[in-house]
């Protein structure tokens, strides 16, 4: 893991992230991307009717449809002080060219999210942003849509205002899926590094796929020990989130839309779950 990218504002929740994202990538010796995206009215809109976004596409053309404010500037330049401030307390220094040690990178791009994160996202090793607002929220919840459907990377979502550390304690929630042994298989640097990995699975296994002890495994191999949970599999997001707190966890990783998304959408699941319900850290992966 070289590179981390996270979308930029001068706001609370951005600090979050910004905190978070430096002090992973101390752990695993990573670069840190910080990017303040400006809207542009001629930029193409592509909303993706998921994560509760249906419906929305209105909004983000009016957004992006809107005459750049004069304060513009004004938001740009605080953003990047938030980035520096970052940078500077966990002693990274801001450059311009990529190199062989760490270092912070500043960016400002024009266009939509999801035009802006299509491009970017994909040649990051993680991105790192924080949890939409339940009541609101209309362009984070865009930020997100686009992170977990445009990269094809990673993505750590964090709930708005804990600064709690995160992975020390790694909760895996395991259900034999193709999306589940990417997201840990992108995981494998915060893996090495924790002090504590649990296996989560929810009913019996008989998915295609391999079963948790061959899981855990293959983290052998890493030189992961792990240990297995185990419930019955009839409300999993529920019995997901009673594990990770009854482990104590401080990271909870999965694939993301390991089902049909839309369906998902209509009856419910464990990502639309995590994503809209749990408040806790989730490291996501969709492909």
């Amino acid at each position: 893991m070289r590179v981390i990218f996270v979308p930029v504002a001068d706001r609370p929740e951005c600090a979050v992230a910004l905190d978070t994202a430096f002090a992973f990538g101390q752990q695993v010796g990573a670069s840190v991307i910080g990017c303040h995206i400006r809207p542009h009215r001629d930029s193409p809109i592509e909303l993706p009717s998921t994560l509760g976004l249906t419906g929305l596409a209105n909004e983000d053309a009016e957004w992006l449809a809107t005459p750049k404010p004069k304060d513009a500037k004004k938001a740009e330049t605080a953003a990047k002080a938030l980035f520096s401030r970052f940078a500077e307390h966990h002693g990274y220094d801001l450059i311009r060219h990529p190199r062989a040690k760490p270092g912070a990178v500043w960016m400002e791009k024009t266009g939509s999210p999801n035009k802006v994160i299509g491009i970017m996202g994909p040649i990051a090793d993680l991105l790192v942003l924080s949890r939409p607002l339940k009541k609101g929220g209309t362009l984070a919840r865009q930020f997100l849509s686009a992170s977990l459907l445009k990269s094809s990377r990673p993505v750590l979502v964090l709930p708005q205002t804990d600064k709690r550390t995160v992975g020390k304690r790694i909760c895996i929630a395991w259900n034999q899926s193709v999306e589940a042994t990417r997201a840990v298989a992108a995981a494998m640097p915060l893996l090495t590094y924790a002090d504590r990995v649990v296996i989560v699975t929810c009913g019996p296994e008989t998915r295609p796929g391999p079963k948790s002890g061959q899981l855990a495994t293959y983290l052998k191999y890493w030189g992961i020990k792990s240990e297995h949970v185990s419930s019955r599999g009839r409300d999993e997001p529920t019995e997901i989130a009673a594990a990770y707190k009854s482990t104590d966890s401080d990271l909870l990783l999965m694939g993301a839309y390991s089902r049909n998304r839309m369906s998902q959408l209509v009856f419910g699941g464990v990502t639309e779950h995590m994503l809209k319900r749990a408040s806790i850290p989730v490291l996501m992966l969709h492909s």
